[in-house]
């Protein structure tokens, strides 16, 4: 193999690999069809800015710091994590075991796993329960609009942003702005 190519990985279940620096080098047909993200569209582009996991009560877990890619980075046993990731039709609860490979030019291999439904989820009726605008303000909230945006998008104060966003969190059980769109995203089918 020359310098610069990448070997390609052939995987059943959805795969993608990093380069040292985080950035995705392949991405197979089948993280494609999961996320709905084409590979000319990832490669090239950090794993966190593509997939934009987060945990279940919303912590950010892709980010440019990445604890299992400093542990990777290290050689070391990194255990499989259960997160959400970003698709085109909403987040997805997928578990994600990391491989190290390489020897000077590491590698990492990412193997998803797509998991069942939660049956935490809330149901159909609990996000019916939020009114048209509690649910407009929860897909800018998903869109990582803040509520000084989405005053100015939907034309009203802050004040009343705040107070929707109150209402969607006791609605859904949840504390946080992330964990109600995390909870509120269509899940693994």
């Amino acid at each position: 193999m020359g310098v610069g190519q990448v070997p390609q990985y052939v995987s059943g279940d959805p795969l993608f690999v990093l380069d040292g620096g985080l950035r995705i080098v392949a991405w197979n047909a089948a993280v494609e069809e999961l996320t709905g993200v084409a590979a000319e569209e990832a490669v090239g582009k950090p794993c966190w800015s593509v997939l934009a996991g987060v945990a279940e009560d919303g912590a950010v877990v892709c980010h440019a710091g990445c604890a299992v890619a400093r542990e990777a980075l290290k050689r070391r046993a990194c255990s499989s994590q259960s997160l959400f990731v970003r698709t085109t039709s909403g987040r997805r609860r997928v578990t994600v075991s990391t491989i190290a490979a390489g020897g000077r030019d590491p590698q990492f291999l990412h193997l998803l796993r797509l998991q069942p439904a939660d049956p935490s989820a809330p149901s159909a009726q609990e996000v019916e329960q939020l009114t048209p605008r509690q649910r407009e303000v929860l897909e800018l909230l998903g869109d990582g609009k803040d509520a000084r945006e989405i005053a100015a998008a939907l034309g009203v104060t802050v004040a009343t942003v705040r107070t929707h966003i109150r209402h969607i969190l006791r609605a859904l059980g949840v504390h946080t702005q992330l964990a109600a769109v995390v909870r509120a995203c269509p899940r693994g089918s």
